[in-house]
């Protein structure tokens, strides 16, 4: 049974932490130091880098790093490609793709994690027989991805069970099951009927369904084999291959890779196929797919896995925004399941992408709801939540609603609330939610992709899977990775890395929908000054309760729009325009304000926020605003600014250390 305590060894940095108690701390002068502060050099890894800053745990209901700071996972699937055949069922086509990909997310978003796709039909193209050549293209990827800073979670994913259920001639196709578990199966031919969207087929047809259901049901196959007919239990076989290869992983990639490596996502997606007698999808969850999570819970553990915790998904439609299409669910009886688990859910605005249920754009808070459930669900669980799937189509008739449902989806995830209530309400704003959006495609538009191995039905367009076009990136004429949905939007300001607990975050991204500007988290009136200092630009608030557990600083990802020069912080740790370069004389910041390079994005900065020891008791409550440089404010603006924002954070009733 799962436990609250977690497992042996397993974070042990944040053991034994008392009630946190502190006020407001208002520090307006900078740390003396003793000698010349120690500099790096540009680019290289601050003393508070490296393996430790990397690994990511979870303790006390959030992800946590070896610092012990409070971590927010952003970025993206990589990728539908391992949905097709044209690559073997890898995302990329070799190892100087993924590096080129990984370059792009990092310097053109910022992003600092990705969901890695994997095909069970690759890995296991035969009963019991593992295909480590697929396994070792697939490392070498994971590989390119780690080296440039990001980390990484694999996916064993699947949609509508498998490709081999499908006619050569259909209008649809899947991924996921190797075709020995289709032919053995002995499946009606597939049929959706009247399906309007692909999606239809997981509910209307039989194929599908049934091979869905023998799935969870461990249906024993006989399959036929070069030696004779072998009996296989499906789900076990898929269990085995996942321990293989988690085992091969571990093997193959080096300590520092692997502390890289945050956990594993064990099935896309999941859904019955078909209820038993009496049975509902809250009855599902508890008796079938929540023991499949502690049977792979055990795979990792024997795998090497043990303190990596695993990313489980509730029924696939336990949050759907169709009333028709919700199900009971979220994982309601799984108890506090604790370290050993993340809440793992996707969501996608059915009624925008239908066409039919949403008309007009996205507003805002239009999602507030919706990912407060998330919050909730994963608060319940004792766990952290991540939304690893997100998005909307980038072509077709809904395609116009993206840029305000994108905008709303990332408001969202900073908080729970809409931006016109964020400033009275800033204490309700929740945690800061991990997500990754779905997908980051390099050859988006350039597919060569034989559907259901069909000659004559060669895909290019878009994903190339099921009329689907979500990749946020694309290679233009020269081959260089550009983005194909605005960079206001997707290159963020965002907290990587808090020395505490976030207590609020908010981000004005002011991203556009066509040549209109969307603003939806204006200043109030009451802070005039510091209406002022943000202007018409961008801009963002973190607020923070320090545990006095560290002298690493707070991070938060600085967008390529905001120039160093001329960006402005106004925090209870000091007021800049301008930010310097970090230093540190030992574990001493020479400046609680500063910048340095962010690995793997070439030119990208992350903003750094240190408390002086003296300053940071447990409980402490920190906050800082960061503006982009639309104005150039004077030392007396920010002086007035930083008096609004202290009455601000000493008047919103942030929650206490507990």
């Amino acid at each position: 049974m799962p436990g609250v305590a977690g497992r042996a060894g397993r974070s042990q940095h944040a053991r034994g932490r008392g009630a946190l108690l502190g006020a407001v701390g208002l520090l307006l002068a900078t740390v003396a130091l003793a000698g010349p502060p120690a500099r790096a050099a540009d680019g290289d890894p601050q003393w508070f880098d490296g393996r430790t800053a990397t690994e990511v745990s979870v303790d006390d209901g959030r992800f946590t790093d070896g610092h012990g700071r409070e971590v927010v996972l952003r970025g993206f699937n990589v990728s539908g490609e391992t949905k097709l055949e044209e690559n073997g069922g890898l995302p990329f086509a070799n190892a100087a793709d993924a590096r080129t990909s990984a370059t792009a997310v990092r310097a053109l978003t910022g992003g600092n994690a990705v969901r890695f796709l994997l095909s069970w039909a690759h890995a296991e193209p035969a009963p019991g027989v593992l295909d480590t050549a697929y396994l070792d293209r697939a490392t070498e990827q994971i590989k390119a991805l780690l080296a440039a800073g990001l980390r990484v979670f694999p996916d064993f994913h699947q949609d509508l069970y498998s490709r081999h259920l499908f006619d050569e001639d259909s209008w649809y196709t899947g991924d996921g099951a190797p075709r020995w578990a289709v032919e053995a199966g002995g499946y009606p031919d597939e049929s959706c009927g009247i399906c309007v969207l692909w999606g239809q087929n997981i509910t209307q047809n039989q194929a599908v369904k049934s091979a869905t259901r023998d799935f969870w049901a461990n249906r024993v196959l006989t399959v036929p084999t070069s030696s004779g007919p072998v009996s296989v239990p499906v789900r076990d076989a898929f269990l085995d291959t996942a321990q293989k290869t988690m085992e091969h992983l571990a093997r193959n990639l080096d300590a520092d890779e692997f502390a890289g490596v945050v956990g594993f996502d064990p099935y896309n997606e999941p859904y019955a196929g078909e209820y038993a007698g009496g049975q509902d999808s809250r009855a599902w969850e508890r008796d079938v797919l929540w023991p499949f999570y502690e049977e792979f819970r055990a795979r990792m553990d024997a795998a090497g896995w043990r303190d990596k915790p695993v990313f489980v998904e509730p029924n696939m439609f336990w949050n759907a925004n169709l009333d028709f299409a919700r199900q009971p669910g979220g994982l309601l009886d799984a108890g506090a399941v604790g370290d050993d688990y993340v809440f793992n859910t996707h969501f996608y605005d059915q009624k925008a992408i239908s066409g039919i249920f949403m008309w007009g754009k996205a507003q805002d808070g239009r999602y507030a709801t919706d990912f407060a459930a998330v919050r909730d669900r994963a608060a319940a669980l004792a766990t952290p939540g991540i939304v690893s799937e997100f998005g909307h189509p980038l072509g077709g008739t809904t395609a116009d609603k993206a840029p305000s449902v994108l905008k709303a989806m990332y408001q969202a995830l900073d908080s729970r609330l809409p931006g016109a209530a964020w400033w009275s309400s800033a204490a309700r704003s929740g945690p800061v939610l991990s997500g990754t959006q779905w997908q980051w495609d390099l050859y988006s538009g350039r597919h060569r992709e034989a559907m259901n191995g069909n000659p004559g039905k060669i895909l290019t367009d878009g994903d190339a899977w099921n009329d689907e076009d979500l990749s946020s990136v694309e290679l233009d004429a020269s081959g260089k990775a550009v983005l194909r949905q605005d960079a206001r939007l997707l290159d963020r300001l965002y907290p990587t890395a808090v020395a505490g607990r976030a207590l609020a975050f908010t981000y004005e991204d002011r991203s556009r929908d066509g040549t209109s500007v969307m603003s939806w988290n204006r200043v109030p009136e009451g802070m005039p000054n510091t209406a002022r200092l943000v202007g018409s630009g961008r801009y963002g608030v973190l607020v923070w309760r320090s545990e006095g557990a560290t002298r690493a600083p707070t991070e938060l990802h600085l967008p390529s729009g905001f120039d160093p020069a001329a960006t402005t912080v106004v925090s209870d740790l000091g007021a800049v325009t301008g930010l310097p370069a970090y230093t540190a004389q030992g574990q001493t910041a020479g400046h609680p304000v500063a910048r340095a390079a962010e690995r793997g994005g070439p030119g990208a900065h992350r903003l750094l926020l240190s408390a002086p020891a003296a300053a940071d008791g447990p409980g402490t409550l920190h906050y800082a605003l960061v503006a982009d440089g639309a104005t150039s404010p004077s030392a007396e603006l920010r002086a007035e600014a930083g008096r609004e924002l202290a009455a601000w954070a000493a008047t919103s009733a942030f929650p206490a250390a507990g």
